[in-house]
């Protein structure tokens, strides 16, 4: 009864931390906003996307790449890489704002915006290899079946805020005017080549 009482609250505390992470505006975040002016399913599909570089990600530490991942040289290369495809992206959703086109395209292309706004920040890569891997080495405590337990409560907090925040743009984009139209994909434009510049810099320091 204490180790499920014990459990009960490691999972309290990865649900408020996972949380903490994904609300926090980031790419991530802008990206489900571009996606869910016209398709009010891209949280799910976005959320699909980001557990296909996290899950593989979070099974590396629980089986002791944990280092590796903490590695200066990893963090500049992928943080170089990362900040070019967030600013092209950036460029790639002002480009866009007053077109339909590319979120008419196949429904694919939002999984796709999930794996690069994942892959491509180095940020993610350095969560887990420190907060991330304090809370996989809690989890590991309760066993493989506690570990597997704490990922997909993980992945499912990115899940149901995604969802969340895509729909409620879909829904609200009747009320939008030209005006907020232009301000909210400005926004995503100025998220993603902050986040690309500041990703590009702190590689090269």
């Amino acid at each position: 009864m204490e180790v499920i009482t014990d459990f009960f609250f490691f999972l309290l505390s990865v649900i408020f931390i996972s949380l903490s992470g994904v609300m926090a505006p980031g790419p991530l975040f802008a990206v489900t906003i571009a996606k869910g002016f016209k398709d009010k399913t891209a949280g799910i599909l976005i959320s699909f996307g980001h557990g296909i570089i996290e899950f593989p990600l979070i099974f590396l530490i629980y089986f002791g790449f944990a280092q590796l991942l903490a590695s200066n040289l990893t963090q500049r290369i992928i943080g170089a890489i990362g900040g070019l495809i967030m600013v092209y992206m950036g460029f790639r959703t002002i480009k866009t704002r007053k077109t339909s086109e590319e979120y008419e395209k196949s429904k694919h292309s939002a999984i796709i915006a999930g794996i690069l706004t994942t892959g491509a920040n180095p940020y993610f890569l350095l969560w887990w290899a420190t907060i991330g891997t304090f809370l996989i080495g809690n989890a590991s405590l309760f066993g493989f079946a506690g570990f597997l337990v704490f990922a997909i409560t993980h992945w499912l907090c990115d899940l149901v805020w995604n969802m969340f925040v895509s729909m409620t743009v879909f829904k609200s984009r009747r009320f939008w005017t030209k005006k907020v139209h232009n301000i909210v994909f400005g926004f995503c434009f100025v998220v993603f080549v902050g986040f690309g510049l500041w990703f590009i810099i702190s590689a090269l320091l």
